[in-house]
């Protein structure tokens, strides 16, 4: 089997396209040892024919002078003539050995180094963190002193802006003027005939403590 890759054609400077959707770019597929069979043209949107006028003796014809691509600006080209008519074309061009080398370092340039780059990179953060990590976990008991003495101080001043302080303990008490309607004893005697209590509180003694 034979199978050229037509990218566009001509036949007696007619554009050859498939006759359902007007591709240019199609196949012709060349089968058997016969050179006088037809062969069938299939585009790239399945649509199949057969096409008497060309031939697997002329594809063959056109496989044999085909120009080929010596450089990747060149292009695949062939023009051959069976029965009077002119069939020319171009055919999808093959490899090169500058394809190769032209893909080789669109790979390295759009794949490889920007991967390489991203790898790189990425390790270079992972070692600055583990070096922060470090250094704070060093420098963390000093920093760990530094927070409690900002904590008292600041429970300092908010005590004191709220009022309170912390006890004195040279603090004594004034002394309380003792109570003269109970001379300090802080409960009255009393008799009653209704009432079995013999005595109660002093006012003066358990309110402020103090008469004065």
């Amino acid at each position: 089997m034979l199978t050229l890759k037509i990218e566009q054609m001509t036949i007696d400077g007619h554009p050859y396209l498939c006759p359902e959707c007007a591709s240019e770019a199609f196949t012709l597929d060349g089968t058997g040892f016969i050179d006088a069979l037809p062969v069938r043209g299939n585009c790239w949107q399945s649509h199949s024919w057969e096409e008497p006028l060309i031939t697997l003796g002329a594809l063959k014809q056109i496989d044999a002078v085909r120009t080929g691509r010596q450089r990747p600006e060149d292009d695949d080209t062939f023009e051959i003539v069976i029965g009077g008519a002119v069939l020319a074309g171009i055919l999808h061009p093959d490899l090169t050995p500058e394809d190769v080398k032209a893909l080789g370092r669109l790979y390295w340039q759009k794949i490889i180094k920007p991967g390489l780059r991203r790898q790189k990179n990425k390790a270079i953060r992972t070692t600055k963190r583990a070096a922060r990590r470090a250094t704070t976990a060093a420098l963390q008991p000093g920093k760990d002193a530094v927070a409690a003495t900002k904590a008292a101080a600041i429970g300092a001043a908010w005590g004191l802006q709220a009022g309170g302080t912390d006890a004195d303990p040279d603090y004594a008490p004034e002394p309380i003027n003792p109570c003269v309607a109970c001379n300090g004893k802080g409960h009255h005697d009393i008799e009653s005939r209704l009432h079995k209590t013999t005595s109660i509180r002093c006012a003066v003694c358990h309110g402020t403590g103090e008469i004065d």
